[in-house]
């Protein structure tokens, strides 16, 4: 294991502590942790190893282990929220032209909310597709990572996250800061209302969830399971899906081994295989 000499000289990170980190976290998580990321793991343990006050990766291990409220915090370093508003633009235009077609009662369901852009954006286009914030539509959006998602429910953002999108939608949806608060916006009380954050684990067994969800966004988050996992992820969220539901999934995830689970509509648009 190579690290730095400045990492070095605080805690001593051996592979076998490496391999640790990655069994536990699969374990918990079900997240399979790159070979790569060993730099990534020394950083972002290292702070929980000063916050308790431990003196090794082992020991920490260790705490992990006798400690299931750490598993949170755990779970927490190690996972990576990268997100923007509208990621993926052409899902939020095919999601759009579907509600101006079913305006009926639905529900959707954002299973990685991460810090709230998707979700907010998922919002922002059923609001834009019924001309009014008064809408018959559920949308439930949940993450494994307790502090994003106590981010996305407070619907604070740095300005420049905000400042790409178009000027009508800015006006709409946001309310800039003043004073010391200049630079944030927030996202407006009458779109966070339509949001119901959750936290929820992805490989657990059950889910406390609707089973007739009939729009699923779950982007970017199976390149982070093997695909036993994959697989067992997929049957579940179709399980919770109407038979003509639509499934969102990222730009980089292939589905070519659940063909008997999805069909594909579009660029990585699918639906439920009866």
């Amino acid at each position: 294991m190579m690290l730095n000499a400045e990492q070095s000289q605080e805690f001593e990170f051996r592979s076998a502590d490496f391999h640790a980190v990655r069994t536990r976290l699969k374990t918990i998580a079900g997240i399979n942790l790159s070979e790569s990321k060993d730099s990534m793991v020394y950083s972002r343990l290292s702070r929980r190893i000063r916050h308790l006050k431990l003196q090794s990766f082992s020991e920490y291990l260790r705490y992990v282990d006798t400690h299931s409220e750490e598993h949170e915090e755990f779970v927490n370093a190690l996972t990576t929220n990268l997100t923007s508003f509208f990621r993926e633009n052409h899902h939020f235009d095919y999601l759009k032209d579907y509600l101006r077609s079913h305006r009926r009662p639905l529900k959707i369901w954002c299973a990685a909310a991460s810090t709230g852009e998707e979700p907010y954006s998922i919002a922002m286009t059923v609001v834009e597709a019924f001309g009014k914030f008064d809408i018959p539509v559920e949308i439930t959006a949940s993450d494994i990572d307790s502090k994003v998602l106590a981010k996305a429910r407070a619907g604070i953002y740095d300005i420049k996250l905000v400042e790409s999108l178009a000027k009508d939608i800015k006006k709409r949806y946001f309310h800039r800061g003043k004073g010391k608060n200049t630079n944030l916006a927030r996202v407006v009380p009458e779109l966070r209302q339509l949001i119901n954050f959750r936290k929820i684990n992805l490989i657990n067994n059950t889910w406390d969830l609707h089973k007739d969800f009939d729009i699923v966004f779950c982007r970017n988050v199976m390149i982070y399971f093997d695909k036993p996992t994959q697989l067992q992820i997929l049957k579940k969220i179709v399980g919770h899906m109407k038979p003509n539901g639509i499934y969102f999934a990222g730009h980089s995830e292939n589905f070519s081994h659940v063909s008997t689970l999805l069909t594909p509509l579009g660029k990585t648009i699918y639906q439920p295989k009866a």
